[in-house]
């Protein structure tokens, strides 16, 4: 009798997936070498080769891909009506989540923190970044899934709307007063003062940079940060007029340091939505996913 464990197909699968025996031990929380003796074990017990080398990376033979066909789904079956049994608290591996700044600062501290508390033998790599480089992370196999500005138009991935942000156009109290004082125009705004936004390629920079350009505003005073909390504490200080994302700037609203300043630009709110392969048939990516896909951003 052929006797091959659930570990071993496991593994095979992981390696398949990632590309790398090395990936594969992050993935399983073991080492390369125990990755290596579980597919030579795997590769004995059934007298067949089940990979090969190509450059740096091991592909499956034919055999293997066979197998893989024929167990991948089984053995996603076995692990959902095993994990689910509990709830999935007794789930292990490494789990890689992109996230955009703003959500970051917002809506997943709270969530991860449960996320943790429910599945304690899960480990987490999260990755903030633009919204651009997570799409691309996660295309290119670096990430599970995201949390990142939409919509998601990818028939490769699948997307659903967690929710809203509020975007406000705001500037130091003192400056909005000024400009008040000196009866400026919206167009001597968009002309003569600075402005602040997330660097660019970001989703706001090419915003911000579409909307002035529209209403006859120079760019060429359009400055740019790529940390969230410093361009809020930038634009509360009084360099300028920025897009900020009022549940993050509530605070210094709050103290009296920001207002809102009307430019004659209207803005729409961006939208979050929770991101995956639509390929990805692993139980817990998809638990994580469907758990991820509840939370609601405080608006």
């Amino acid at each position: 009798m052929i006797k091959v464990e659930i570990i071993h197909l496991e593994t095979l699968l992981w390696i398949h997936k990632l590309g790398t025996f090395a990936a594969a031990a992050d993935r399983l929380n073991t080492t390369q070498p125990a990755i290596s003796l579980r597919i030579r074990e795997m590769e004995n017990r059934l007298g067949v080769s089940l990979f090969k080398r190509q450059g740096r990376r091991m592909v499956l033979t034919a055999r293997g891909r066979n197998l893989i066909e024929q167990c991948e789904p089984l053995l996603n079956q076995l692990r959902y009506a095993l994990l689910a049994t509990d709830g999935f608290s007794m789930s292990e591996g490494n789990v890689r989540m992109g996230v955009g700044e703003i959500a970051a600062l917002s809506c997943m501290p709270p969530c991860l923190a449960a996320l943790k508390k429910q599945m304690p033998g899960v480990t987490f790599e999260i990755d903030v970044d633009l919204t651009i480089n997570l799409q691309q992370k996660i295309a290119a196999g670096n990430l599970d899934l995201a949390v990142l500005v939409g919509p998601v138009t990818s028939p490769y991935m699948r997307s659903t709307l967690i929710g809203p942000v509020p975007m406000r156009w705001m500037c130091n109290r003192s400056m909005k007063e000024e400009i008040e004082q000196q009866g400026l125009s919206s167009h001597d705004v968009l002309n003569r003062l600075p402005f602040w936004c997330l660097s660019r390629p970001s989703h706001l920079y090419e915003m911000m940079l579409s909307m002035i350009r529209a209403k006859g505003g120079s760019t060429k005073n359009i400055n740019t940060c790529n940390h969230v909390k410093a361009l809020i504490e930038t634009v509360s200080a009084g360099a300028g007029i920025g897009i900020l994302p009022e549940p993050l700037a509530r605070h210094h609203i709050h103290v009296g340091n920001l207002a809102e300043i009307d430019v004659g630009i209207p803005i729409d709110p961006i939208e979050f939505f929770a991101v995956m392969p639509s390929s990805e048939e692993d139980p817990l990516l998809n638990e994580i996913f469907m758990r991820i896909s509840k939370i609601r951003i405080d608006t």
